[in-house]
């Protein structure tokens, strides 16, 4: 299993070029299937949830191969309607083919991601929509089989989410691109990657209305074709890498991004004592002094991003005083804090809030990444502190930053990945 080697006490500053979005790539992937003619996806960052996706989407005797940051896709020689558990298990995206594989094929055989039980999980809210649109649902030996109402097309509908779930609302957009009429969803996911998707199916030839907003409005057409599209900025690697000049009194310089995607994010930066100047497709933070302490509580889109608290949290572990986190959007989302408290943060957490007291350095340790948010946040906490740290499982990190200890290099970071098992 691989490692990574820090040394630390390093001063994080430089250029950096941010690849395009895992959570707009993964959905973008899926919606190449409810095209007739051939479809290029480019900025797709080279990931092994990319990977995975891609060969699921294969598995389906659909011609996808990715080529450099390109991927091409064709589905005329599609046999089968299947997604199995040895491929979905590996992330919860993949159920994303669901709504896609029903709306143009009329049917679908997808696995629970994870094994999860229906219930309080998101998943719920997918199958709920599919089924008001007139889809016959069954869960049998941990498998979702779908089938559409007689006639093979899903009936459009008025649907509103119990909950803000993004990976809902994009599968029910892609469902309802192809329904017969129109269907109506209240209560969507207003995520960046939620409106690059609803664009790149407008691009396929979908009537969609109110992208961007809660409320959208899908006139289903009876085919969609191919386009040529490109995968939005990944706001929360900007994000990452920018958080590393607030941590080492820094300069980090981030091209190919977008200010827009990460407004709550630049405010708090701000609020914390860098200076942050911008661009059409770039954006600076400059960092002098000890950061100040913030409040932070995640919020879906447009709130602060539950992906940017692990991040926010390293920083604020330096700073001049006391944070307060409250995290409204995943349980167990402080994993991180025993490993910044190796690292010789001073965190306690009651609950969903966590109280962050700040200390002049972090020392090196051994640590492990429990997520993949989390996981850059101890990488940028070992890049500040005095000796080596030892990261196991970064896995976690392979998952959605591309490239990175390349990235890291560039910007000062001595980083080295090592193999436990040689």
């Amino acid at each position: 299993m691989d490692q990574f080697l820090i040394t630390g006490s390093s001063r994080i500053a430089g250029e950096v070029t941010i690849s395009g979005a895992k959570n707009a790539a993964l959905p973008l992937l899926a919606a190449m299937i409810l095209a007739e003619t051939p479809t290029t996806l480019h900025n797709v960052p080279s990931l092994q949830d990319v990977r995975t996706l891609i060969a699921l989407i294969g598995g389906m005797g659909i011609h996808i191969q990715k080529q450099g940051d390109t991927v091409t896709c064709d589905t005329k020689t599609i046999d089968n309607f299947y997604a199995p558990y040895d491929l979905v298990k590996t992330m919860r995206a993949s159920i994303l083919v669901l709504g896609p594989l029903l709306a143009r094929f009329g049917e679908a055989e997808v696995s629970l991601p994870g094994g999860c039980a229906i219930g309080s999980r998101p998943v719920d809210q997918h199958l709920k929509a599919f089924e008001a649109m007139g889809a016959t649902i069954s869960v049998e030996n941990g498998y979702v089989k779908a089938q559409a109402p007689k006639g093979g097309k899903l009936i459009g509908c008025n649907f509103s989410f119990d909950m803000i779930t993004v990976g809902g609302t994009e599968n029910v957009i892609m469902a309802a691109a192809l329904a017969k009429g129109t269907t109506v969803l209240g209560n969507c996911a207003l995520e960046p990657e939620v409106v690059d998707l609803a664009n790149m199916l407008v691009a396929m030839g979908a009537k969609i209305s109110g992208i961007g907003t809660s409320t959208m409005t899908i006139e289903g057409v009876e085919r969609l074709h191919g386009c040529e599209y490109s995968v939005v900025a990944d706001r929360i690697e900007t994000g990452s890498y920018l958080a590393g000049a607030l941590m080492t009194r820094g300069d980090v310089l981030a091209k190919n991004t977008s200010a827009l995607l990460l407004t709550p994010v630049l405010e708090k930066f701000e609020d914390m004592g860098a200076v942050i100047t911008t661009g059409d497709d770039w954006i600076r933070a400059q960092m002098t002094g000890r950061p100040r302490p913030v409040n932070i509580r995640t919020q879906p889109h447009p709130g602060f991003p539950t992906d940017m608290q692990a991040q926010l949290m390293a920083i604020s572990c330096l700073a001049d005083g006391t944070s307060t986190f409250i995290e409204n959007i995943f349980e167990n989302r402080y994993m991180h804090v025993p490993e910044l408290n190796r690292l010789g943060a001073s965190i306690q957490v009651d609950g969903h809030t966590a109280v962050v007291t700040g200390v002049e350095n972090f020392t090196a340790a051994p640590v492990m990444a429990t997520d993949l948010r989390a996981s850059m946040s101890l990488v940028m906490a070992a890049a500040t502190a005095e000796g080596e740290s030892l990261i196991d499982r970064i896995y976690h990190i392979d998952r959605g930053y591309e490239n990175v200890e390349s990235k890291l290099r560039a910007l000062g970071v001595n980083i080295e990945r090592i193999n436990s098992n040689n």
